[in-house]
């Protein structure tokens, strides 16, 4: 009887435990992702710290006059 509760109660459903471990490994991509990103952001600030008042597009060579319009 106790194992038939047991199972009924909420045993180990292999489709339950397969959505588990599913979104806990998208959760560590995700926190992959993030790390990245932040590691990314510091670096960004860190040039534009030691550069103050300059732009981070001086110096690319954007020609706007050949530029294509934006889609409307």
């Amino acid at each position: 009887m106790a194992k038939a509760l047991l199972g009924y109660v909420g045993g180990s459903d292999p489709r339950l435990l397969a959505e588990m471990r599913r979104l806990q490994q998208r959760v560590q991509d995700l926190e992959s992702e993030l790390v990245r990103i932040q590691s990314e952001n510091d670096a960004l600030n860190a040039a534009v710290a030691q550069h103050p008042g300059e732009s981070l597009l001086e110096g690319m060579d954007i020609d706007v006059p050949r530029a294509e319009p934006a889609l409307t």
